[in-house]
C-alpha cells in the first residue's frame, strides 16, 4: 500500500520545509522560525525520513535542494499560499503585526527612483517585516510564478500567463536626461535634435533587450539613432552621461532633483507615445492577501509621488 504522505505528516514541518527551501540555509531558517538551528536540523531529519529522501544536500553556500524538495515545493506552495491568505484575511490587517520576509523585483527604471522611499515607509509601516529589494530580471514572471518573488514592479508586458495577476500603479511620462553643461541647452527639443547625439539606455529584460524603444522611435521617423552604452544597471547610466554628449531616455520618475548635474530635457513630437503605464505583478494565489493588497496602495503613492 502506497504510504500517506498527508495523514502520517506533521503538518508544522511543511513550514521548516518551505523555509528551507527559501533559504537555503539553516541558521537563516532558524531565524525566520524563531527556534534553534538544532530544532530545524532536527525537523529535517523528520522530513527526510517522511519523504525518502535527503531533500537538501549540504554545499560550501549552505544547502542544495534535491529534485524531489522542488518536485514537493512545486506541488504544495500554491496551497501553503492559498491557506496562508486564507487565514489571514480573518483577521483585521495590520502591518505592523506582519513577521514575514518578502521578496520585491523591481525594474531598473524604478529601482533607482523610490528604493529608498520604500525601505523607509516600510520600516516605518511594518518594521518587521524583512524585506529582499532585487532587480527584475528575464526570469523574474518565473520566480513569481513559483513564490521566490512575492510582487514585481516594470512597464506593461504586452504577453504575461494568466495566472499572473496585472495592477497599474501609475502612468509615467517620457522625457529626456543629459548633463547640464550638454550642447542641447533648451528644454524641449525636437527628435531630430536627439538623433544627432548617441544614446546611454537601459536593458530592462523583455521590455528593450533588442533594441532602445527611443532608438526604435527614431527609426520610425527615418532619423539617426546611434545607441552608445546600454546597462542594466542605472548608475553606471547615470555615471555616463555625466561624463559624455549622450542622453539617457528617462521618464518624470527619474529623480532629477538628486541630481545637481543633470537636468531634464522633454521632446517635442506628435508622432512618439510618451505615457507608459507602470504596472504591479503577482501570482493571482496572493489576489485576495491584504499584504499584497497593502503593498500595492503603497507602491502606488511612492511611485505617484515621486513623479516630477
Amino acid at each position: 500500500m502506497a504510504k500517506d504522505l498527508f495523514n502520517t505528516l506533521d503538518l508544522n514541518l511543511l513550514r521548516t520545509f518551505l523555509v528551507l527551501f527559501q533559504e537555503k540555509n539553516t541558521r537563516k531558517a532558524a531565524e525566520r522560525l524563531f527556534v534553534t538551528q538544532p530544532a530545524v536540523s532536527q525537523n529535517l531529519k523528520k522530513l527526510r525520513h517522511h519523504f525518502n529522501d535527503e531533500l537538501f544536500i549540504k554545499v560550501q553556500t549552505g544547502l542544495e535542494t534535491t529534485p524531489e524538495a522542488e518536485r514537493i515545493a512545486s506541488a504544495i506552495l500554491p496551497h501553503i499560499d492559498a491557506l496562508y491568505a486564507a487565514l489571514g484575511s480573518l483577521e483585521e490587517f495590520d502591518p505592523k503585526t506582519i513577521r514575514r520576509k518578502i521578496r520585491l523585483a523591481l525594474g531598473p527604471q524604478v529601482l533607482t527612483c523610490i528604493s529608498g522611499a520604500l525601505v523607509i515607509e516600510l520600516k516605518k509601516r511594518a518594521p518587521y517585516i524583512e524585506l529582499d529589494l532585487v532587480q527584475w530580471t528575464a526570469s523574474t514572471l518565473e520566480d513569481i510564478s513559483n513564490g521566490d518573488v512575492l510582487l514585481g514592479i516594470n512597464y506593461q508586458y504586452p504577453y504575461v500567463a494568466k495566472h499572473i495577476k496585472q495592477e497599474q500603479l501609475t502612468v509615467v511620462t517620457g522625457c529626456c536626461a543629459v548633463r547640464n553643461d550638454h550642447p542641447i541647452s533648451d528644454d524641449s527639443v525636437t527628435p531630430e535634435t536627439f538623433s544627432k547625439y548617441e544614446i546611454a539606455s537601459l536593458l530592462i529584460p523583455g521590455w528593450s533587450e533588442d533594441l532602445p524603444i527611443a532608438a526604435k522611435e527614431l527609426k520610425e521617423l527615418g532619423l539617426p539613432s546611434p545607441v552608445g552604452f546600454r546597462s542594466a544597471f542605472p548608475m553606471a547610466i547615470i555615471d555616463v552621461i555625466q561624463r559624455t554628449d549622450m542622453y539617457y531616455p528617462t521618464t518624470d520618475l527619474f529623480p532629477f532633483d538628486t541630481y545637481s548635474n543633470i537636468r531634464r530635457v522633454d521632446v517635442r513630437s506628435d508622432s512618439i507615445e510618451f505615457n507608459y503605464p507602470i504596472l504591479s505583478y503577482t501570482h493571482q494565489r496572493n489576489k485576495n492577501d491584504a499584504l499584497v493588497a497593502w503593498l500595492n496602495e503603497l507602491l502606488t503613492s511612492l511611485t505617484s509621488s515621486s513623479l516630477q
